[in-house]
């Protein structure tokens, strides 16, 4: 069940008393597995109000070791309903920063471009490429501002958080690589996928971008946690399948190791919010900081869009 929340109107006491909260943002088939763990309770869904249209309902619940934290689809809570090229990922990050969230960590399905890695993997990217070409990629459409730094455009503390939530629970997994974001929906071609290769990819996927870029205006710390569910198009030989996911890009063995892998998400994901400190050490959060002391804006970032 969901209900619509408006936001919260710039310089009210509501606007000044939001506690900080974590946020993760689950990609295709993630919901499914949450909701049949035994013990979690989640509540109403909300449906932020935002500037940029309404957003993807926001869920609450407590993860293992009682962290509560703030939950999104992107893509629907019956199936893959929003297609990544379709998401609107300015109105799904207002509406969880309007809820209090301070960080996001999203999850992400992803193909292996490195044949190094095998399905089942789960991979810390450091890096991005973004191609994507459809999508709003900004808040401040036609204003001068949203100029900021992308030397990290992974928040380093939620990384490092990341890499110790995977070593503790003790799954295979990588830490570092580069994400190559693709529109979509459409798969890439065996020559797309060489060529990110030379550029210095190592997975691809659809999700990631705008949403970290994004994050970084609204001053959020960002970091994506992908697992590898088939290789791409080209690094290994595969017949056309109709009957199976992405048309055989995955044998039926590695779309179970996926799965697999898939099912120990909740466990990762409390795992690295344990291990992370509120007095986190990034930049993230000063992002804006340089409009701020020009005073292009101010503290509320409800108030850096003009409404129309």
């Amino acid at each position: 069940m969901t209900r619509r929340r408006r936001a919260v109107p710039p310089g009210s006491a509501g606007a000044r008393r939001a506690a900080p909260l974590p946020a993760v943002i689950l990609g295709s088939g993630i919901w499914h597995l949450l909701r049949g763990r035994r013990g979690l309770r989640l509540s109403r869904g909300e449906i932020g109000e935002t500037p940029f249209g309404p957003s993807r309902p926001i869920f609450s619940t407590v993860l293992p070791g009682g962290r509560r934290v703030l939950l999104m689809t992107r893509h629907g809570e019956a199936g893959y309903d929003v297609g990544a090229w379709s998401v609107n990922y300015r109105a799904n990050l207002w509406a969880l920063k309007d809820r209090g969230a301070d960080l996001v960590l999203s999850t992400s399905a992803c193909g292996g471009i490195d044949p190094r890695l095998s399905v089942g993997t789960f991979v810390v990217p450091h890096d991005l490429l973004d191609k994507t070409t459809r999508r709003a990629k900004t808040f401040f459409e036609g204003a001068g501002l949203g100029i900021v730094r992308h030397g990290q455009p992974f928040c380093p503390a939620l990384r490092a958080a990341l890499a110790e939530g995977l070593a503790a629970v003790g799954v295979r997994h990588r830490l570092g690589g580069v994400y190559v974001c693709t529109d979509g929906p459409r798969l890439e071609t065996p020559a797309e996928i060489c060529s990110y290769a030379r550029e210095g990819a190592t997975i691809v996927g659809m999700t990631v971008a705008p949403e970290f870029a994004l994050s970084r205006e609204l001053e959020l710390c960002y970091a994506t946690l992908s697992w590898v569910v088939n290789l791409a198009e080209g690094v290994v030989p595969r017949p056309y399948r109709p009957d199976l996911l992405f048309e055989g890009m995955a044998t039926e063995e590695e779309l179970a190791e996926g799965d697999r892998a898939a099912a120990r998400l909740p466990e990762v994901l409390a795992a690295a919010l344990d291990r992370l400190s509120s007095d986190r050490a990034c930049d993230c959060r000063r992002a804006m900081e340089h409009y701020k002391q020009r005073g292009d804006i101010g503290e509320d970032f409800r108030t850096w869009v003009k409404r129309t």
